[in-house]
Formats: C-alpha cells, sequence, structure tokens
C-alpha cells in the first residue's frame, strides 16, 4: 500500500507541475498569460482523454504491463517538455504528458483488489481509497511547491528535467516490486469501451460523475488562476507561489476521514458537507486581492471540499461490482478532468475579462451547481 501511494503521488504530480510555473514560462518564451493558460487546459484534457482511452485496459490486461509502459511514456513526454523550443511544441507535449499520465487511476483500483485478495472487508475500502488518495494529493500539493523553488532555483526547465527522472526511478522500483497483474476477469477492451456509455447511465454513477466534473471546473478555475493572482496582485515569485501547495496540505490529512464520511452519512450526505465546503471555500477567497490571509484560508477549505469529495465518489463507485472499477474510475476521471481542464480554460478568460472577482464568480457558480446535482435522490447503491 505505501509503495502504491508513493506512485500514485509521483506520476499524479507531473500533471500540475505547469501550474506555479505559467508566469516563469510566459515571460521565458515571450508568450501572454491568456496563451499559457492553455497549457494546463490541454494537458488535463489529455489526462482526462488517457483515463477515457487507457484506464479500461486494466480490467482486460496486465496491469502491471499497463502501469509501467505508461510511466515510461510520460518519462518521454517531460522530456520534451524539458527542452520545448516554443510554446506550441510545450503545449503538444503537455498534451501528451496528459494522456500518458493516469496511473493513479490504474493504482486506486488496484490497492482495493489487493486489499479484498488478502483477506480486506468491503467495509474497509474507505479506509483503502482514502489512504491511496492521501498519498497522491500529497504529491500534487508538494509538486506545486517544489516546481516553484526549482524553477525560480533554476529555471522551469529543470523542474521538468528533474520530474523525468523521478518518474524513470519510480518505473525501475516498480518493475522488481510488482508481480504480473492479470485482468479482473473482465470483458476484451473493445468490449470495456463498449460498455462505457451502459455503465455510466446507472443513476448513482451518473450523479456523481456529473457532480465531480463541475467540481473539477470550480477546482480548475482556482489553480490556474492562484498563479496570476499571486505575481500580479501580490508580487510573489513562483518558489512563494509554489509554496500555497503545502497550505493546502490540510486537505491530504482530511482525505483518509472522508472516505470513511460516506460509508457513515451515505453519498448525499457526504457529498453535501464536502461540495459545501467547496462553495465556502470560494467565497472566503473572494477578498483575495486585498490580503494573503484570505488567499490561505481560502485554499484550505476549497481543497479539504475538493479532494474530499473525490475521496467520497471512489468509495461509492467501489461498492459496485469489482470488474467493473476501472471502468467505473474511467468514467469519474474522464469527466472529472474534462471539467479540471474546462475550468482551466474558463479560468484564464474570467481573470482576462475581469480579475480576480470574475473568477470567483465562474468558480462558485460551478461548484454551487456540483452541490445541486450531488444532492439528486438515486438508489442503486448510492443513497
Amino acid at each position: 500500500m505505501p509503495l502504491l501511494a508513493v506512485a500514485a503521488a509521483v506520476t499524479a504530480a507531473n500533471v500540475y507541475l505547469n501550474q506555479p510555473l505559467l508566469d516563469a514560462i510566459a515571460r521565458s518564451l515571450g508568450a501572454d498569460a491568456g496563451t499559457l493558460g492553455a497549457l494546463p487546459t490541454v494537458t488535463q484534457a489529455g489526462y482526462a482523454a488517457g483515463i477515457l482511452l487507457l484506464v479500461p485496459a486494466g480490467d482486460s490486461h496486465d496491469r502491471r504491463r499497463l502501469i509501467l509502459t505508461l510511466g515510461w511514456g510520460s518519462a518521454a513526454a517531460l522530456a520534451v517538455c524539458a527542452v520545448a523550443p516554443s510554446v506550441w511544441c510545450l503545449l503538444v507535449a503537455g498534451f501528451a504528458l496528459g494522456v500518458l499520465s493516469p496511473v493513479p487511476q490504474l493504482l486506486t483500483p488496484l490497492a482495493v483488489a489487493l486489499a479484498d485478495a488478502s483477506g480486506g472487508v468491503a467495509a474497509g475500502r474507505g479506509r483503502i481509497v482514502g489512504t491511496v488518495q492521501g498519498g497522491l494529493l500529497v504529491g500534487v500539493l508538494a509538486s506545486r511547491a517544489y516546481a516553484g523553488a526549482l524553477a525560480e532555483l533554476a529555471g522551469w526547465r529543470t523542474v521538468y528535467g528533474v520530474s523525468c527522472l523521478a518518474t524513470l526511478g519510480l518505473m525501475a522500483v516498480l518493475r522488481r516490486a510488482l508481480p504480473p497483474l492479470p485482468a479482473a476477469g473482465g470483458p476484451g477492451y473493445r468490449a470495456t469501451l463498449a460498455s462505457l456509455p451502459r455503465l455510466w447511465w446507472r443513476p448513482v454513477v451518473r450523479v456523481v460523475t456529473v457532480s465531480g466534473a463541475l467540481v473539477g471546473v470550480a477546482f480548475g478555475a482556482f489553480w490556474t488562476t492562484l498563479t496570476f493572482l499571486l505575481a500580479h496582485e501580490h508580487r510573489l515569485a513562483p518558489a512563494r507561489i509554489g509554496l500555497f501547495g503545502l497550505v493546502a496540505a490540510a486537505s491530504a490529512a482530511a482525505s483518509p476521514y472522508a472516505g470513511r464520511l460516506a460509508e457513515r452519512w451515505g453519498r448525499r450526505g457526504a457529498m453535501a458537507a464536502l461540495t459545501g465546503l467547496v462553495v465556502a471555500g470560494w467565497l472566503v477567497l473572494l477578498p483575495g486581492t486585498g490580503s494573503l490571509w484570505w488567499v490561505i484560508a481560502g485554499v484550505i477549505v476549497l481543497d479539504v471540499g475538493v479532494w474530499g469529495g473525490q475521496a467520497t465518489t471512489q468509495t461509492v463507485l467501489f461498492r459496485l461490482d469489482a470488474a467493473q472499477h476501472n471502468r467505473l474510475n474511467t468514467l469519474y476521471f474522464t469527466l472529472r478532468f474534462l471539467g479540471i481542464a474546462a475550468g482551466s480554460l474558463c479560468g484564464a478568460l474570467a481573470w482576462t475579462a475581469g480579475g480576480w472577482p470574475a473568477v470567483v464568480a465562474t468558480g462558485c457558480a460551478a461548484a454551487l451547481a456540483g452541490l445541486l446535482v450531488g444532492l439528486l435522490p438515486v438508489g442503486d447503491a448510492g443513497r
């Protein structure tokens, strides 16, 4: 379990590296903030595409081979990002990096399967999901801090180079540590893809994935524009901008408990509490142009809600048929990261059009919509 949490952290971190680097990259390559706002968007869109096309293969192929292949590929994409001579080359490499990075979405079902095989009980799934999710979250948050600090010390290209080496090292460890992991007995790859619409049509799956996508819009809008807010309004350097990832580390501590919350309060109760925190976080962030303390408080509240809600949703989905877990994860995270990609773009456009108040209005509206959808009553093991 600890190795899987570390692997999820390192591979997911690669998707978020660019957020504290946007201002530095824009100055280095001579691009404006609006253009560089497309980098998180295409990376998250690539991530969604990779989840949709590659994660279902975890139900029909050897998961060890699949994880290693994606890891080697993402390391190659990071190397291209490190030497990209232009914004357009960086955008293409960023998209490829996203496509090749959905390793965490393979690792969480794997952790549940390994726990079940070793005698774990269904009641402990919330704890298992929350633990792996917490490790992933620590990596995502730490990536922002280290990316900002390393960029200030040695330039943004070094950040991509170091991440490439870290990914290669992780794949070498996993190659030795993971046994062959055959499919869970699901249908072939084409059949798994063809079954996605039918699985999504189940009421509980449909509600939690659409709600997750809307919360993803709020999340993407925040973390993309936060760099511009801190650089332009508060005059912070990349290293200090990256430290805001550590400010959000409180959400990593809350993630394991969020999975248990779904077991105790049910889907609607847990989603009401956690998505409500996302809305509250945006309201706290509204005065963010005047004081950093409002930004710090808002980051903590918003991220606890976002990441806790993600752990809750996965706990709900993993109550369903184990042979479908990779496909259920596919449906959730495809819509989730499409939402984050859309939020990154909408946030950048809102910043250009109306500054921070327009960004807050965008994020708050998306979070409220996610709350309303998440509270819809459904049956199907997801009360």
